[in-house]
């Protein structure tokens, strides 16, 4: 009683991995449970396909949920058939891949369905930080389920159809879907931060092979993952006048400039994603105080400022590269911190996770300043004082405590403009320079823009063997 090849989730799945590759788990099993005449309903697979296949050679596991049996919920086998593949995919060293399309726990199984959503909990975190492990959301996903796209690495939402909510919208109270649809695509990518990206069903099939292919199979995975055809020694065009849009820094400096963006559409002032450098994968964080369009013109502008969206975002990022020994290349270009009432209700608790990150990950670590960096924000970015293994800087940027202006009006509150302009001018020639930074051992080499990309081609290189002895402990507070 397998599931039929012309399903709809079936049909996902053979879109997903190399031709004629998947090989499905667990096809016989049923709906186990009795009750509420559920042994006269036909339940094929219990409403789920699992199994394995490969995505461009690489060992994967799926499961698929299928909403045309009993609107594809979660019962005792279903969840069983979910930790099964878990369990296998730990023992490969092979990513999951879930494609979620469900109505939520089966009622008719009750505390056996609530066991079900605590066994694929508990599967999910013991895989975190071993294997990689990616979600896509194509129908319904509401209440306790919505707990599995978030404790995923990384999570696709079908544009028009899928919906994720803890609460419906019409739960929420002064709240109608008309006014402010909670469960679409577009809140939950721009919002809460759980969506890495959103498109079409065919759109995210091809996202998720291209990530594949970009990521180390488990925690001990190479991260050289493909042969570098672009030159090792090209010089990056425009890098000094696009300094303030992170997304063409990083794609001018990778490999045939490719760039996977993650959660492209939230805290669009920090960029988190992945670039290739001969081959290998490097995790990007970086500030951006732009975006420019096709033709080059700035589309978006933000404050070069630290936010509590941004700095969670990339607490999350970091932690997942360090887990899988992605070595971190982080852009700064940073002035101050978000200055409202809403930033500062969170701002110093994201800060502290994004610094813990930073400076606990041992993976290798690499800082570009490409911008101003100023006081405990530039400090906080990836800083030769909490950890990072080189620091390279651009000849035009200023690394300091403050803009050197502000600095002689704070220090000299009474003197006259003229000498304000005087000791602004000496501000920024003893502490507020790049030159100044290298000499005390803060910045490693002052380079030229266009010649980026190969200082960091063979500052990584130098670093894959990094090793790092931390101190005995179970693990941080933060």
């Amino acid at each position: 009683m397998s599931s039929s090849n012309d399903s709809l989730a079936m049909q996902r799945i053979t879109k997903l991995v190399d031709e004629n590759s998947f090989m499905e788990i667990g096809s016989l099993v049923t709906a186990r449970n009795t009750d509420f005449n559920l042994a006269d309903t036909d339940t094929p697979s219990d409403g789920v396909i699992t199994g394995y296949g490969l995505i461009d050679g690489n060992l994967v596991y799926v499961y698929s949920q299928d909403a045309s049996v009993l609107n594809g919920t979660i019962g005792e086998m279903h969840a069983k058939k979910i930790a099964n593949v878990y369990d296998m995919a730990m023992k490969m060293g092979a990513p999951v891949i879930g494609f979620i399309d469900c109505a939520g726990m089966r009622l008719q199984e009750s505390v056996d369905a609530l066991d079900g959503f605590g066994r694929i909990y508990a599967k999910e975190i013991e895989a975190s930080g071993v294997i990689p492990q990616i979600s896509a959301v194509f129908g319904n996903c509401g209440g306790g389920l919505a707990v599995v796209p978030a404790l995923s690495d990384f999570a696709f939402m079908e544009e028009t159809k899928a919906k994720m909510f803890i609460n419906s919208p019409n739960a929420i109270e002064g709240n109608r879907i008309e006014k402010c649809d909670t469960s679409a695509a577009k809140f939950q990518s721009e919002e809460t931060g759980c969506v890495d990206y959103v498109g079409t069903e065919d759109e995210i099939l091809a996202q998720i092979r291209e990530l594949v292919s970009m990521l180390p199979l488990n925690n001990e995975g190479d991260v050289y993952t493909e042969e570098c055809e672009d030159d090792l020694n090209r010089a990056c065009a425009s890098m000094d006048v696009m300094k303030g849009d992170a997304r063409y820094l990083l794609s001018e400096i990778s490999d045939g400039h490719a760039f996977f963006e993650t959660k492209a559409d939230y805290a669009k002032n920090m960029v988190t994603g992945f670039i290739k450098l001969n081959g290998m994968t490097v995790g990007a964080v970086a500030n951006c105080t732009e975006i420019h369009d096709e033709e080059g013109k700035t589309a978006e502008t933000f404050e070069a400022a630290l936010t509590v969206k941004g700095c969670e975002k990339a607490s999350e990022f970091i932690r997942f590269c360090d887990a899988f020994e992605i070595p971190v290349l982080s852009i700064t270009n940073v002035t101050g911190f978000k200055a409202c009432m809403c930033a500062e209700k969170g701002l110093a608790k994201a800060l502290a996770h994004m610094t813990s990150a930073f400076a606990s990950a041992t993976c290798p670590k690499v800082n570009l300043i490409a911008g101003d960096a100023f006081g405990s924000a530039y400090v906080t970015m990836n800083s030769k004082s909490i950890g990072a293994d080189l620091v390279y800087a651009w000849p035009e940027t200023k690394i300091g405590m403050m803009d050197v202006e502000l600095a002689a009006k704070i220090m000299y509150a009474d003197a006259s403009a003229d000498v304000l302009a005087e000791k602004a001018k000496e501000y920024e020639k003893l502490q507020s320079n790049v030159v100044t930074a290298a000499r005390r051992g803060y910045v490693d080499l002052i380079i030229e823009p266009a010649d980026t990309r190969k200082y960091l081609v063979a500052a990584f290189e130098m670093l894959y063997t990094k090793c790092v002895c931390t101190p005995d402990k179970k693990h941080g507070t933060k």
